[in-house]
């Protein structure tokens, strides 16, 4: 059984998650495209108290990043499309082939399982819907069926006509062609995906395949379940089977990481991952701003494995019940999460508000952090639409501190 301990194991998560290079380089066109590529997806979501958080996800990687960037290069090159993964993402177009899988299961079973949520008037609506966009072009909720009810129910308060939509884009008939602000139109996939990702065909078993390695590529290690969560395409089933297959092929080997608090853990590896550990990069000691979307973070049980970080976003937890604030952004130095921050761009006062920051216990706030936080603070503002950073009174808090 080969062992790693805990720097290596943090070390060679980073850097599959390129968080070892030093964040520089173009974040545009085809180096941007690249850089997806290695992420194997960037998940897209509306929250916009700093920016959106793809956005963020690209930049604390390449601070040259625009926001125009992807848009250029979803909308008009097409060489990303936005389709599910855990969640809403956007995905290098070459991996088109293999969301095929994802859409065919999926006709299936939000059909069944939207009629207990929505219920079933959408289904009347999938032919009406299809036939406008096809006869009209691109359409967005609001130009299709009836208006929304004044009083809304909740976020997910859509009429039939929305929830055909939905469902016709889950299950590949429609394609995200581009957004306005953060609005989605649907288009015929046909005119949105590029013939040769559009026509190509795989069989289920290298689809797996391809989940299975392609995912252990951009996690370092894992564990079967890990597999199968990270592009929520195949079945925790089909991932246990790939790994037994694959150790008795010699394709991945067994390993023991151990975790922050000492306890082992034990994961698939490639042979040829093991050999390269001791030559991995050391981080940047530079402070990042991670999105707390971020792909290194998504796993949340994970990452206090390996970080010994407890992080929850906090939306649906009432004011007096929340440890931090909702919506606070992780504070990566290193190889360690040394704090989370508080802050929203007010972008109509310009400014880049400051509310609180919590060091993780044991982690000294010095005159030396304090000037590497505000070095990346003053990198954000252009992202953030801001021009000059603001700190609230008492914002710096005593670490490990809750509130």
């Amino acid at each position: 059984m080969h062992r790693i301990d805990n720097a290596a194991a943090r070390r060679l998560f980073l850097d599959a998650h390129a968080l070892t290079d030093r964040p520089a380089g173009p974040g545009k066109g085809a180096e941007l495209a690249a850089l997806i590529h290695r992420l194997g997806f960037v998940q897209v979501d509306s929250v916009n108290t700093l920016a959106r958080a793809h956005d963020l996800i690209l930049w604390s990687r390449r601070p040259s990043y625009r926001p125009d960037a992807l848009r250029r290069l979803n909308d008009r090159d097409r060489a990303t499309f936005e389709h599910w993964t855990h969640d809403a993402s956007v995905i290098p177009v070459a991996f088109f082939p293999h969301w095929r899988l994802r859409f065919a299961r999926d006709r299936d079973r939000l059909r069944a399982r939207w009629n207990d949520w929505q219920g079933s008037a959408f289904h009347a609506e999938i032919e009406t819907v299809l036939r406008h966009v096809t006869d009209h072009g691109a359409v967005h909720s609001a130009e299709i069926g009836e208006a929304r009810a004044e009083k809304s129910t909740g976020w997910w308060d859509w009429h039939p006509s929305k929830t055909a939509l939905e469902y016709l884009w889950r299950c590949g008939d429609l394609a995200i062609t581009r957004r306005e602000g953060f609005r989605k139109f649907y288009d015929l996939t046909e005119r949105v995906i590029p013939p040769e990702h559009l026509d190509a065909h795989l069989p289920d078993a290298a689809i797996v395949d391809w989940a299975c390695e392609g995912a252990l590529d951009r996690l370092g290690f894992a564990t079967s379940g890990e597999l199968a969560a990270f592009w929520a395409l195949i079945t925790p089933a089909e991932a246990k089977d790939w790994a037994a297959r694959a150790l008795a092929e010699g394709r991945v080997a067994e390993a023991e990481i151990a975790c922050a608090d000492g306890a082992p853990r034990r994961v698939l590896i490639r042979p040829d991952t093991l050999d390269r550990l001791a030559d991995l990069p050391e981080p940047p000691g530079r402070l990042r701003v991670l999105s707390p979307f971020d792909p290194s973070l998504r796993d949340r049980k994970r990452a206090e494995r390996l970080f010994g970080f407890c992080y929850r976003i906090e939306i649906f937890v009432p004011e007096p019940q929340r440890r931090y604030g909702y919506y606070v952004f992780p504070l990566l130095e290193g190889d360690r999460i040394v704090g989370r921050i508080d802050m929203a761009a007010d972008r109509q006062a310009g400014a880049l508000k400051v509310r609180a920051l919590w060091p993780e216990a044991g982690v000294r706030w010095g005159q030396g952090r304090q000037g590497r936080l505000e070095a990346e603070l003053d990198r954000l503002l252009p992202l953030a639409g801001c021009d000059r950073v603001g700190f609230a009174d008492g914002w710096l808090r005593p670490p490990g501190s809750e509130g």
